[in-house]
């Protein structure tokens, strides 16, 4: 999996309240990930809308395979042929005052492969801080992982705050995940004590490669995020890494690498207790 379209790119965000310029400005970085020869681009999370408050996404909220955002992920998806994981948008939930934060994955003509929704919530008193955060307020959680079959491998999608279950991942890997993408808006409290540490060990314990897309910069609501988009290999090497602000990394994925990884360094094998 050496060849040019065989990279991967995270594109990293710092996005504002304005619906239209965020979407232009997302479809601008897809385009130049896919003009450096990325075949897979991961979005962060929210990268189409923050408003100043978390309900704000409900103005937004989409019917599941119909509205506007969905049409332009699988538009980019097809115009730049490129595999498109979505960061999220807001679809439609079951429970009133709610939706799903989705993360939708769409192949390179268009088609709409996979529908992640987050399950974990970002329910906290961030420590050290006066920040504090209720997505369950206005988000549902989903109930179930996807992973599913790509040109890069197995394929598995988490979001964010899903990145503190090492259990989510483990069960990922009983279905044989390869590669993970993980669209993320990490504060840049938590984000500068932990998000490297996180993606870096969801790397090295699963032998997988990891994309993770964050956002990164000062938005309307006053929050800041963290940047620092990474790409991780299967021994937990990072082999690109944005800072802050707007813009992308690109890196190309080695099939033969992660093969002898994981061949010679068995521990996925080695393991005696199973995630229930």
């Amino acid at each position: 999996m050496s060849n040019p379209s065989h990279k991967v790119a995270a594109v990293q965000m710092a996005t504002g309240s304005n619906l239209s310029a965020n979407l232009l400005e997302t479809e601008r970085l897809i385009r130049e990930a896919a003009d450096a020869g990325a075949g897979l681009v991961v979005l962060p999370e929210n990268f189409a809308f923050m408003g100043k408050r978390d309900q704000d996404l409900l103005t937004l909220r989409e019917q599941d395979d119909h509205g506007r955002l969905q049409s332009f992920l699988s538009d980019a998806a097809a115009r730049y042929r490129v595999w498109l994981v979505g960061g999220t948008i807001p679809i439609a939930a079951r429970e009133v005052g709610h939706v799903r934060a989705a993360c939708l994955v769409f192949n390179d003509r268009g088609e709409r492969t996979a529908r992640y929704d987050k399950m974990h919530l970002f329910d906290v008193d961030v420590p050290g801080s006066d920040e504090k955060y209720t997505e369950s307020a206005c988000i549902e959680p989903g109930d179930h992982i996807i992973v599913l079959d790509s040109p890069f491998g197995r394929l598995g999608v988490a979001v964010c705050y899903d990145l503190r279950f090492p259990e989510m991942f483990r069960q990922m890997l009983d279905s044989g995940v390869e590669l993970l993408a993980i669209p993320a808006a990490f504060t840049a409290v938590t984000g500068k004590a932990h998000w490297e540490t996180l993606v870096r060990a969801r790397a090295i314990e699963n032998l997988s490669y990891v994309i993770a897309a964050d956002q990164g910069g000062y938005h309307i609501n006053g929050r800041e995020t963290y940047g620092h988009s990474m790409i991780v290999d299967p021994w937990g090497s990072v082999l690109a890494q944005a800072r802050r602000g707007t813009g992308y990394i690109c890196h190309a994925l080695d099939k033969e690498f992660q093969t002898g990884v994981r061949s010679n360094f068995p521990a996925i094998e080695h393991r005696r207790l199973k995630c229930r």
